[in-house]
């Protein structure tokens, strides 16, 4: 008892600042970072203060220990066996996963380790992933008699339909290259380069306007849901828009002038 009331007092969720990164870690390690109600209201909170503060470009989502996220908890769900428990659980973790896509700034999931279920929606609602090469990836609550449903929406909008439906009628895992070739990660790398890739990202990221970043990302989300003709509309909208902001101002001027932008 003494053990678990300790464990309660570290927190959830740990930010660091790097300039204009914040690294976000699930601080769960020892729990393969699971998706409790208290996890999930912990990364919720963090994630739409950093949403909020003008001076985070870039945020980092990392796990401690060996694992990136196995999913919801096991035994928190089954010591609460109701409808509606089970669907208040659910919305409040779908909140999450909207929460990561509707944030202004773009977030890098950071794959040490595996990714099962919710944990691999976690790292589908990404706009970027980096895994190790050692990280792998599953939808497996079919084994236990439960079809990711969830975890299905990201998925599906991350990889072609088959291939999402072959992950989540059989459960089994993919491992990083596999992952990579079917487009849920963007890059896989050594575990001792993970870091640098990451900071490379970052980077490039930062470097560009932070208006442009955020009107694209959430154009970008918005479209994807559109017929083509409502995307185009939409699009074009965006674009006049981004147009007349400054920092498209300045960097035609700068093409134009055949110099680099002072976006500063």
């Amino acid at each position: 008892m003494e053990q678990q009331k300790a464990t309660e007092t570290v927190p959830y969720v740990l930010t660091e600042l790097n300039g204009a990164v914040a690294t976000v870690t699930l601080n769960r390690g020892e729990q393969l970072n699971v998706l409790s109600e208290q996890m999930i209201a912990a990364l919720h909170e963090e994630i739409v203060r950093l949403g909020k503060d003008g001076t985070v470009r870039v945020i980092v989502l990392a796990a401690a220990g060996k694992a990136f996220c196995a999913g919801h908890d096991l035994k928190q769900m089954r010591a609460a066996p109701s409808a509606q428990y089970y669907k208040s659980l659910f919305d409040r973790c779908s909140k999450l996963m909207l929460a990561l896509q509707r944030l202004p700034q773009p977030v890098i999931a950071r794959v040490q380790g595996i990714a099962t279920a919710a944990g691999c929606q976690l790292v589908a609602m990404c706009d970027l992933a980096v895994a190790a090469e050692g990280a792998k990836f599953a939808v497996s609550g079919i084994k236990l008699g439960l079809f990711c449903s969830t975890p299905s929406v990201a998925l599906s909008r991350n990889v072609s339909r088959k291939q999402a439906m072959e992950m989540l009628l059989t459960g089994e895992f993919i491992d990083a290259p596999t992952a990579l070739a079917r487009g849920l990660v963007n890059r896989v790398v050594a575990a001792d380069q993970l870091d640098g890739e990451i900071a490379k990202l970052c980077s490039a990221i930062v470097a560009k306007p932070a208006a442009a970043v955020a009107m694209g990302k959430q154009l970008f989300y918005k479209q994807l849901e559109m017929g083509i003709d409502a995307a185009y509309q939409l699009a074009g909208q965006t674009m006049a828009c981004n147009m007349m902001e400054d920092c498209a101002l300045e960097g035609v001027q700068a093409f134009i002038e055949k110099r680099a932008p002072d976006w500063d």
